[in-house]
């Protein structure tokens, strides 16, 4: 049977205390027992459905938790206070000092300062690869290779990873592979195509309103249970814990998810044919001259689109930011760094969230100084957002 992930989001029945069809917020920090007993098997993660503190788990957090795990196809979920909380909770949980990461050299600027400078002060080793160059993917593996992490669609380069070439590479070799969905729910699900664990900024396409900070880490049930085990999980240690409150909203905005990805998806596609069409170099999976075009029809759900993250090349940091000043100001969007929204957003990521990665690494993984990348908007007229966009690129005579 095919795996539809937005129709196991609409079966999930989960209703507040009193028969609401909205989920209750739990507001609160600690849970009381009618028996010591209860309190004590709880504590040995024994008593289902019993909940203790809300750094381990909270009904609000679970509701969401579940939700995420029905969309993504794993077994269980956790939910966190930053996608960031997801990734170095993830990864710290995977690994002891002494072990060795395989990472996707093009990845999330916030990743990769995690795993190039900050991963040191345990002796964890890492090697970046081209994450589309399989041989060397291999190659990158050791003996102590406890991890292979990679995004779906990688940030900002837009390439697509091989999601079930990798799972074996890193299965052979006795790892786990950690896949970042957030750019493509919905779009691509990795664990049905053989990822361990799946990790998200909720902040983005999930949410869809920019107004709160989050994160997911869906897997196994033995790996989340260890994930909050209260004397050695990594997140129940380190305390990424996700507000309630910020649970019940996001939960109720994944409902949609499936509407607003089929727009931004559609809105993007526009978008990359038009400014295609004008000979501006534009870098959308969605587009048949994309080089993982092929493989991305293979991995994704086809009703929810090729996503909207698209990328267009300046040549040059100063054209760039002369662009996104004029688009602002003619009211394409905004010049912001994050995705999802649901206005249109754009920035160089050389220049914002790429910074971390030093200048001669962008250089080497082909980030051009004169990159825009846009996160594509819901927009009811996207010609008309189109002929603002060709009305800036005229006055720059880029066109």
């Amino acid at each position: 049977m095919k795996f539809d992930p937005a129709s196991n989001i609409q079966d999930l029945t989960q209703f507040g205390e009193y028969g609401d069809v909205n989920p209750s917020v739990t507001d609160s920090a600690t849970f009381t027992f009618m028996q010591a007993k209860t309190m004590l098997e709880t504590f040995q993660g024994e008593a289902e459905g019993c909940f203790l503190y809300s750094r381990h788990w909270n009904p609000s957090n679970k509701y969401l938790a579940d939700a995420m795990a029905a969309m993504e196809g794993t077994e269980a979920a956790w939910v966190t206070s930053s996608g960031m909380g997801a990734i170095t909770s993830a990864l710290l949980q995977l690994c002891d000092a002494g072990d060795h990461i395989v990472a996707s050299m093009t990845t999330y600027g916030g990743t990769f300062a995690f795993l190039h400078n900050y991963v040191k002060k345990f002796n964890i080793g890492v090697t970046f690869v081209d994450i589309a160059d399989i041989d060397q993917v291999k190659a990158a593996m050791q003996p102590n290779t406890k991890v292979v992490y990679t995004e779906t669609m990688t940030n900002p380069l837009l390439s697509i990873s091989d999601i079930p070439s990798l799972s074996d590479i890193a299965h052979k070799g006795g790892a786990k592979l950690v896949v970042d969905n957030t750019f493509t729910p919905l779009i691509v699900a990795p664990a049905k195509h053989g990822a361990d664990v799946v990790v998200y900024s909720l902040t983005k396409f999930v949410n869809g309103k920019n107004d709160c900070v989050a994160g997911a880490i869906c897997g196994s049930l033995d790996y989340i249970n260890a994930l909050i085990d209260v004397n050695d999980g990594t997140a129940m240690l380190l305390g990424p814990v996700l507000d309630p409150y910020r649970s019940s909203s996001i939960l109720k905005n994944l409902h949609t998810l499936h509407i607003r990805m089929q727009q931004h998806s559609k809105n993007a596609m526009f978008i990359s044919e038009e400014l295609s069409k004008l000979g501006i170099k534009v870098n959308y999976p969605g587009m048949k001259k994309h080089n993982a075009h092929q493989l991305l029809n293979q991995l994704m759900n086809p009703e929810f689109g090729y996503g909207g993250m698209l990328s267009i090349d300046v040549e040059t940091s100063e054209a760039a930011a002369e662009l996104m000043e004029k688009m602002e100001l003619e009211g394409v969007g905004y010049l912001a760094v994050s995705l999802g929204y649901f206005k249109t957003l754009f920035s160089n990521p050389g220049k914002s969230t790429s910074s971390e990665v030093p200048e001669e690494k962008q250089k080497e993984m082909g980030l051009s100084d004169g990159l825009i990348r846009f996160s594509v908007g819901l927009d009811h007229d996207i010609e008309r957002t189109f002929e603002k966009i060709k009305k800036c690129l005229k006055e720059m005579e880029l066109i």
